[in-house]
């Protein structure tokens, strides 16, 4: 009998863990494959672990990898796609804001319609702060500009792949990861299938504001080098503004006489040239960082215990 392996990262999911792995039993039950749990606790330092090892000693289905840190939600993946032996794989939250429900929906359409992956996407952002969902669709609306990569408005990590294409994700083993851009990046034929937001089960978010710009700031360095052409282009902009106001200034001292007049225009002049500096020298300094980690060669999770 083919299997499904369920991938599920964790971090401080005590309160959840149990009731996703309920609502997957049964809405699974039924399913025509057999089905097995992968959870990876990255880090937590609440009672996850625990109750992962409670799990596994009731269902010998369920298995844990458990990180000596916390490494990040991108390492966890990672880490759950690598040790994952499943015919098929499954990503999922464990919050059960992706819904279970629809696991039988994109397994008929990996075996019946020919996919290699069906991938899942919110159509709204309900429950979310304005401004989070904003930034969100700016995030996606500059990644489909920049990127060559498919970034889908409002994909989720949520997915069910075949085995070929996940066996071609862990062989990006690059340490910066990016999943929704490496998703895309190794192709596949891929279903989208919608749905609506739904809250968590239980806990709250991991994710604040800051961290997700800073992930969306990572997206776009692993998978663009537009920042570094933009950043080029404004340096021959203020180049030429320079030029001509060189010469108009000359010409004018010529005419008029030397005036002395003007000087707030030229440092507010002189400080927008600076600041534009140092904005394009930290964009090359994010492409050199993460070249440096690359070639550090560190491994991506150091796993402390497993099951």
């Amino acid at each position: 009998m083919e299997k499904c392996t369920i991938v599920v990262p964790c971090y401080n999911e005590e309160e959840a863990v149990p009731l996703f792995y309920e609502a997957v039993e049964e809405t699974l039950k039924d399913m025509p494959i057999k089905i097995e749990y992968l959870f990876v606790n990255d880090g937590s330092k609440d009672g996850t672990l625990n109750i992962l090892r409670e799990l596994s000693e009731k269902d010998p289905d369920v298995h844990y990898i458990s990180f000596s840190r916390n490494f990040g939600k991108e390492a966890a993946m990672y880490a759950g796609l690598k040790e994952s032996d499943g015919d098929y794989v499954v990503i999922m939250d464990a919050d059960l804001q992706d819904p279970p429900d629809l696991i039988p929906s994109m397994y008929e359409s990996v075996i019946n319609e020919g996919y290699d992956c069906v991938a899942t996407r919110r159509v709204d952002r309900k429950g979310e702060p304005p401004i989070r969902s904003a930034f969100a669709n700016l995030f996606y609306l500059i990644m489909h500009i920049i990127a060559k990569v498919d970034m889908v408005p409002g994909a989720r990590d949520f997915r069910f792949m075949k085995r070929t294409m996940v066996d071609a994700i862990v062989d990006m083993g690059e340490y910066n990861r990016f999943s929704k851009g490496i998703f895309g990046w190794v192709g596949f034929e891929t279903k989208w299938v919608p749905f609506e937001n739904r809250k968590r089960v239980a806990g709250k978010t991991k994710w604040s504001f800051f961290k997700l710009f800073q992930y969306s700031i990572e997206g776009i360095v692993a998978f663009s080098t537009a920042p570094l052409v933009w950043s080029s282009i404004l340096g021959i902009i203020f180049c030429a503004i320079a030029f001509a106001a060189l010469i108009f200034l000359f010409v004018r001292a010529l005419i008029f006489g030397d005036r002395v007049d003007g000087w707030p225009s030229l440092a507010c002049m002189i400080t927008l040239s600076a600041g534009i500096q140092l904005f394009c020298s930290g964009i090359v300094g994010m492409y050199l960082s993460k070249t440096y980690l690359e070639v550090k060669g560190r491994p991506i999770y150091i796993v402390k215990e497993k099951k």
